[in-house]
């Protein structure tokens, strides 16, 4: 009779695990995955932003990756085209090998072989990483990142640069070195666009 009774015992303590064992596997089942990743992908995207029905910025990549939050990746480059007041003209570009752009900041990060061109004055400036900024309209780097600026007439080399967002105007926070074009380039008689004078160094 004890034998029995510890048999029934036995059984039952074998019972309850088993069905605690079965309670935690499905809660781990049921336990919601923490999906960081894109909810949607897009091709060839162009996007265009007018104001008072004149177009004013142009968005191109080959793909377009966005997230929960609203901010959208574009892995494979980026370019971003922003127009004059009539919204006819191209005034500057900007473009990169990734992007991202932060909905919360409206932050547009652009890195590798970053290049942001004024076309009406034919002047660039080269870079690996540059920000661009939709509330201040404004184009900047981190302070220690290398950057090079063309102008018709010069090279201008430094660490550090912001600038209005059709880079008409601009700032390099620290020069490293200015080099002037040969006279007679084809360039040559187009007025440069001279950075500050207070950080441009003496010969």
């Amino acid at each position: 009779m004890k034998s029995g009774r510890w048999m029934a015992g036995g059984l039952l303590l074998a019972l309850g695990l088993q069905s605690a064992g079965c309670r935690k596997a499905d809660e781990a089942v049921a336990k919601p995955i923490d999906y960081q990743g894109p909810t949607i992908e897009t091709r060839n995207v162009l996007m265009l932003v007018s104001d008072s029905a004149r177009l004013r910025v142009r968005l191109k990549a080959p793909l377009e990756q966005g997230f929960e939050s609203g901010d959208r990746v574009y892995p494979e480059g980026v370019e971003l085209t922003f127009m004059d007041k009539e919204g006819q003209t191209v005034v500057n570009t900007i473009t990169g090998k990734y992007g991202r752009f932060e909905r919360n900041k409206s932050l547009y990060t652009m890195r590798g072989d970053v290049q942001v061109t004024n076309v009406p004055k034919k002047q660039r400036m080269n870079t690996e990483e540059a920000f661009y900024d939709q509330n201040k309209a404004s184009i900047y780097t981190k302070p220690e990142t290398e950057i090079k600026v063309t102008t018709p007439t010069e090279v201008l080399t430094g660490r550090g640069l912001t600038a209005n967002q059709d880079f008409s105007r601009y700032r390099i926070l620290t020069p490293t070195g200015v080099f002037t074009m040969q006279p007679g380039s084809a360039a040559a008689g187009a007025a440069p666009l001279s950075p500050d004078p207070a950080n441009t160094p003496q010969p």
